[in-house]
């Protein structure tokens, strides 16, 4: 150290400053730096390559750290700002697990002998959060882009007259999608068609349970419910464990269920439609509007469907509590609106979906939306279709140009409505 000490005295010279700077960086002696008195090695002249250049702004970075008598402490401080910071993330993260879990408020608007009430009923939420930008399969494929006279958010929209069957308005009618929970029509009137006893008490096991989407239910597992009830409160409330209780107790069990459904379908002539399981929760339960508007004509012979569906509120006694079970249709009981059956559904892969018949000014019609974006946004469609009606509109029928070819679509992957 003494020589090299030596040496840099000596060297006055930029040439030599600078090599003498290399040499002992190189055979690692910082503290050159400081014998070398007033010559400043890390000055810009003195800093010819890269390495030395590098070297510097370590050496400085280093001197004044530790030259600060408070560098230390801003160090700890900092790294404790950041592990505090990490200790607060993962404590959000924690918060965000358990409130995927937490019971729910829901609130619904109900019409009772004319008077308005607010009935609030709550659930267990049990769900994985839908991914940021995750599309439905209509949107995935564009069909939200066809433009339509009336801005519809629905991707697709299909109104007929049903006496006689005369298209009012087509937006998208052929294109093949994901249905959600409007499959529980079928469910119903495959359950009816067997003809087992409604007074037969049925009980709720882990079979029933979602297992596509690991979603929650408030029919516990060992709930024991009539079969009537289960419908009941599948069809007007979407319940997706009394559907699926209903095609376990079914004669030969799900599996023949499931062939009973999808052998109806043919046999109305829905062509384009498959039904892969009885709740609608299966993203491979699909159809086209055309033939959902069979299934809704068919379905309509059923008085039973058309009472429970159209039902604003139904309670049950489970053989351990009671539930109350409201409509998930916002337009029950609503002034103006003279609903005869209806059916909602929805899944990430479908978007919000909306079937119903109903009377529009002495006109009965029944209205197909599906794939639609925002949780209201499907009954704000269903009126702006019924204020068109009665403003004249189906006179000429609307037809928009993404109603030509047929779209085949589906694909796999929440909680079915």
């Amino acid at each position: 150290m003494y020589a090299i000490t030596t040496l840099a005295r000596l060297c006055r010279s930029r040439l030599w400053g600078a090599a003498v700077v290399a040499i002992s960086l190189a055979a690692g002696a910082p503290a050159v730096v400081q014998a070398a008195g007033k010559t400043s090695v890390c000055s810009s002249k003195a800093a010819k390559t890269a390495a030395q250049k590098r070297a510097c702004a370590n050496t400085k970075s280093t001197k004044s750290v530790a030259a600060s008598p408070s560098g230390g402490k801003r160090a700890v401080a900092k790294t404790a700002s950041h592990a505090k910071a990490g200790a607060k993330a993962r404590k959000l993260a924690a918060v965000e697990v358990e409130s995927a879990t937490k019971r729910v408020a829901v609130k619904h608007v109900v019409y009772k002998h004319g008077k308005r009430r607010v009935v609030t009923s709550y659930r267990t939420v049990n769900f994985t959060p839908q991914a940021q930008g995750r599309l439905s399969a209509g949107r995935a494929f564009g069909l939200h882009e066809s433009p339509d006279a009336l801005a519809l958010r629905s991707s697709v929209a299909y109104v007929v007259d049903e006496r006689t069957g005369e298209s009012l308005f087509d937006k998208n009618s052929q294109a093949v999608l994901p249905i959600a929970s409007i499959s529980k029509l079928m469910t119903a009137m495959v359950s009816l068609d067997a003809g087992i006893p409604m007074t037969d008490v049925m009980e709720v096991t882990d079979d029933d349970r979602d297992y596509e989407k690991g979603t929650g239910s408030r029919l516990s597992v060992g709930s024991r419910l009539s079969r009537e009830d289960m419908l009941h409160i599948a069809l007007m409330s979407s319940e997706n464990r009394a559907a699926a209780a209903l095609s376990r107790y079914f004669p030969g069990g799900r599996p023949a269920f499931l062939a009973a459904m999808n052998r109806k379908a043919k046999q109305l002539g829905m062509n384009d439609t498959h039904f892969n399981d009885p709740t609608g929760l299966s993203s491979q339960n699909v159809s086209s509007a055309r033939d959902l508007v069979k299934m809704v004509k068919a379905a309509y012979q059923y008085p039973l469907i058309r009472r429970f569906s159209t039902d604003s509120n139904y309670d049950v006694n489970t053989g351990r509590r009671e539930l109350h079970y409201v409509s998930t249709n916002h337009l029950i009981g609503h002034p103006g609106w003279e609903i005869g059956l209806q059916k909602t559904g929805y899944i990430n892969e479908a978007g919000q979906c909306l079937v119903m018949q109903a009377n529009v000014d002495g006109r009965p019609v029944i209205m197909i939306l599906l794939d639609s974006t925002g949780r209201y946004s499907r009954f704000a469609d269903a009126t702006r279709v019924r204020k068109w009606l009665l403003e004249g509109g189906g006179a000429t029928p609307q037809r928009t140009a993404g109603t030509a070819p047929t779209a085949q679509v589906a694909t796999n992957n929440e909680h079915a409505l």
